[in-house]
């Protein structure tokens, strides 16, 4: 029996991406979870308030793609990134920040992920999407 639920969870996951949101503001959140949920892409859409919280969870949430956040509190969105790389290295990553000095883009590069500026805006949300559905 445990088998079976096992199966039928793997093969729901390969039909549904799962998008994280990780942001401090439920505001941001709720924007990117609407404009996403508009492109009608059929992506199931987790939200995490912190890094901390994203981390804690990232292995029973299991998400494809991740949007994040940088200032947070508790550990910065450059942080749980890259924890979030070590536990899910198949998971497509953007940071969408308002840190938009060269040392974030740089850390950004060094993490492997891309770099968005904020403000959370139809176009910063497009591109997301965008480099994640240009995921091999």
């Amino acid at each position: 029996m445990e088998d079976e639920r096992e199966y039928s969870h793997n093969r729901g996951t390969e039909l549904a991406k799962k998008l994280l949101i990780v942001d401090d503001s439920r505001v941001s959140r709720m924007i990117i979870k609407s404009k996403v949920e508009s492109l009608q892409l059929g992506w199931d859409v987790l939200e995490a308030a912190s890094g901390d919280e994203a981390v804690a969870n990232a292995a029973a949430w299991a998400p494809d793609y991740v949007t994040m956040d940088v200032n947070m509190p508790g550990i910065s969105g450059f942080d749980a990134a890259e924890q979030l790389k070590a536990t899910l290295p198949q998971v497509r990553l953007v940071l969408l920040t308002a840190n938009i000095q060269e040392s974030s883009r740089e850390r950004a590069a060094q993490l492997g992920v891309k770099f968005i500026q904020k403000p959370v805006t139809a176009q910063a949300i497009q591109q997301a999407v965008d480099h994640f559905q240009a995921a091999p």
